[in-house]
């Protein structure tokens, strides 16, 4: 039976966490029991998902959003109280992962759903501190339609993507930074890209893709973001031998 601290040793070696100038802390966040026979994974830590967690018996909860942040207040307000609770009394180790899960070449967000909108192939795209967060994905010298694109897009995330479809009949390149990465458009249009895929939208996207005739896909923050999580708890359970449930808490934005 592994114990947290493996786990978390081999997420460390996986992730890499050390390369990110991140916005929080990477790793164990908040300490439970020793023994890990049950993982839960989610994009955010709320407390519905700890409560759902406990419930289900876990022993360990993996999440993309931590609960503590740089900005945020170092007083706890009552609902990260509540969590934090919810956390400790059920003795579950907290474990968070949030630009390098983003990065992975393999297991990250961006590199997923490169691959499960069917690219042939993608290379590291959008520094952020000195390191790629995102990938470009390449759909080939004749690329992809892009209302097939879309309908791709659509179908991955389980919502309807807003898209500005100012870009090309045909996509042969496109941006992907999932979350919150409107403000990477401008690093597609430079890098001569097709298109650009991320969560939220921003106001200026809708002019600087038409100006600049790239397509703008927003997907949804959390919708881009439950692709890694879910892979690395896929994998925990494959190589610990624990049991794994991703607990979706859908999130509209």
């Amino acid at each position: 039976m592994p114990h947290a601290r493996e786990i978390v040793a081999f997420l460390d070696d996986l992730l890499d966490p050390g390369a990110f100038a991140d916005y929080g802390p990477n790793g164990l966040q908040v300490p439970g029991r020793d023994e890990v026979r049950r993982i839960a994974t989610g994009v955010s830590a709320s407390l519905e998902l700890f409560e759902r967690a406990a419930t289900g018996g876990a022993d360990l909860v993996l999440v993309h959003h931590g609960l503590f942040w740089d900005k945020a207040p170092r007083a706890l307000s009552p609902p990260a109280a509540a969590r934090l609770r919810a956390l400790l009394g059920a003795d579950m180790n907290l474990v968070a992962y949030h630009l390098p899960l983003d990065a992975h070449p393999e297991v990250g967000n961006n590199a997923l759903l490169a691959t499960g909108l069917g690219a042939a192939g993608h290379r590291p795209f959008a520094e952020h501190g000195g390191r790629a967060v995102g990938v470009a994905a390449d759909f080939g010298a004749d690329g992809v339609e892009a209302t097939d694109l879309f309908a791709r897009v659509r179908e991955l995330t389980g919502r309807d993507p807003l898209v500005f479809a100012d870009g090309p009949d045909r996509v042969r390149s496109l941006g992907i930074v999932s979350g919150g990465a409107a403000g990477d458009l401008d690093t597609a249009i430079a890098a001569g890209l097709d298109g650009f895929l991320t969560g939220e939208p921003s106001e200026p996207a809708m002019t600087a893709a038409r100006e600049a005739r790239v397509h703008f896909i927003a997907a949804g923050h959390y919708a881009t973001e439950t692709f890694g999580v879910r892979r690395v708890g896929e994998l925990l359970a494959e190589r610990f031998g624990v049991a794994h449930e991703f607990i979706d808490v859908p999130n509209p934005v």
